[in-house]
């Protein structure tokens, strides 16, 4: 018999306990919330979020935007709530739940998960999401006037997953992709916006997290935006050599493995697959932050290929560790020494960032240097920080520039 290591016995038992723990959560929580919802005096003015899997159960979000949790493990020792990086400690009421109000949150979507005598999980009370490099828990704090991200009675357009074939990993991929009200009736032919997911996200981001569907639905039944097809692919590409597609950071040399999937397999299938118009003018790419990175470069360093480019809260200019002395002209050449020409090769180019995220100043540097050498760019900024709701205004309103 191997010999077995000590700490992986106590690391293996540990999880072990908290998944019994999780169990339990889940056995109790779904009896009290999902049959007896009148066992639960909810705090006045409250409301059950989108994002929970029982509407009338916790999480509870209170008038001042602080969230109230209320977790079912009375095997646990230990509870907390990580609510997008900051640690709550719950306290155990007689009947074993576990309860923590957390402080004011900001408007917006807000990654959690529940952490059960030091394990890390999702909490079974709220629906999943891939974002953070794994399935997370997430809670949505209402922001009024957001109207156009909800759904609204307006024709609907269709989501879809298929799959394509990837010539640079040598694999069956996914992609999901968004069609306008109409499209599987008509004969037209449609622009398309190929949307990019930040890091630690997929193509499922923008779809699920970034409610593209409904804020494209809204705008294109208010005559906002012009009916468009989005595409949102998997930038997280493994190339059969080895190379990732973000591997060596931002520069132009880190995008070719995704630049190859994108211009010679993703565009191909799209344009093969569905009613796309195939000129330059009638196309678009946009990404946040990491999506930004390759919004940036491959967009404006192929204008034969695209002609309106989006850059969301990116943290190439700064903000982030390893980012400084961000040199336009090396980058993009041409953009400051010969700008008039650049400038004639792009419809719309558009920036964004979230007033509360780290990368807000660097951006807004930047963007006056580009418009101090006569760059034309767009640039606006929202109240958030380095999350989902910011990049929902950015595409609304990059959408509403679109195409015309």
């Amino acid at each position: 018999m191997k010999n077995l290591n000590l700490s992986h016995i106590m690391k293996t038992t540990k999880i072990i306990i908290a998944a019994i723990a999780l169990s339990a959560l889940c056995c109790t929580e779904a009896t009290a919330q999902g049959f007896r919802p009148e066992n639960f005096n909810f705090p006045e003015g409250s409301y059950s979020p989108v994002t929970n899997v029982n509407r009338a159960g916790y999480p509870r979000v209170l008038k001042d935007n602080s969230v109230m949790f209320r977790v079912n493990a009375p095997q646990a020792q230990m509870v907390q709530i990580d609510l997008c990086g900051v640690k709550y400690d719950m306290n155990k009421a007689d009947d074993g739940a576990w309860i923590v109000t957390t402080k004011p949150q900001v408007p917006g979507y807000h990654y959690y998960s529940l952490v059960v005598d030091g394990v890390s999980v999702s909490d079974p009370a709220s629906q999943t999401f891939f974002g953070c490099s794994r399935w997370s828990s997430a809670i949505e704090i209402v922001e009024p006037g957001m109207d156009d991200f909800e759904v609204h009675d307006v024709p609907h357009g269709e989501v879809r997953t298929v799959n394509y074939y990837s010539k640079v990993e040598e694999a069956w991929r996914p992609l999901m992709v968004y069609t306008p009200a109409g499209y599987n009736e008509g004969k037209q032919d449609y622009p398309v916006v190929y949307i990019q997911h930040g890091g630690g996200e997929d193509h499922r981001g923008w779809m699920e997290q970034g409610r593209t569907a409904n804020i494209l639905d809204n705008l294109i039944a208010s005559g906002k935006a012009v009916p468009m097809i989005v595409v949102s692919s998997n930038s997280n590409v493994r190339a059969r050599s080895g190379g990732m597609g973000f591997g060596a950071g931002y520069s132009w040399d880190g995008m070719q493995t995704f630049r190859n999937e994108l211009i010679d397999n993703v565009i191909p299938f799209v344009e093969k697959n569905y009613r796309v118009k195939k000129d330059r003018k009638s196309r678009a790419m946009c990404g946040l932050s990491m999506g930004g990175g390759q919004s940036f470069y491959i967009g404006l360093r192929d204008p034969e290929v695209f002609a309106n480019v989006g850059v969301l809260s990116t943290g190439m200019f700064g903000g982030i560790a390893g980012a400084a002395n961000f040199d336009l002209e090396k980058e993009v050449p041409g953009m400051l020494t010969d700008t008039k020409n650049f400038n004639k090769k792009f419809d719309v180019f558009f920036l964004t960032c979230g007033e509360q995220d780290p990368r807000i100043e660097y951006t807004r540097n930047i963007v006056k240097k580009m418009r101090d050498g006569g760059v034309d760019v767009r640039f606006n900024s929202y109240s958030g920080d380095h999350e989902w709701q910011v990049w929902r205004k950015s595409l609304h309103e990059f959408a509403q520039y679109l195409f015309k």
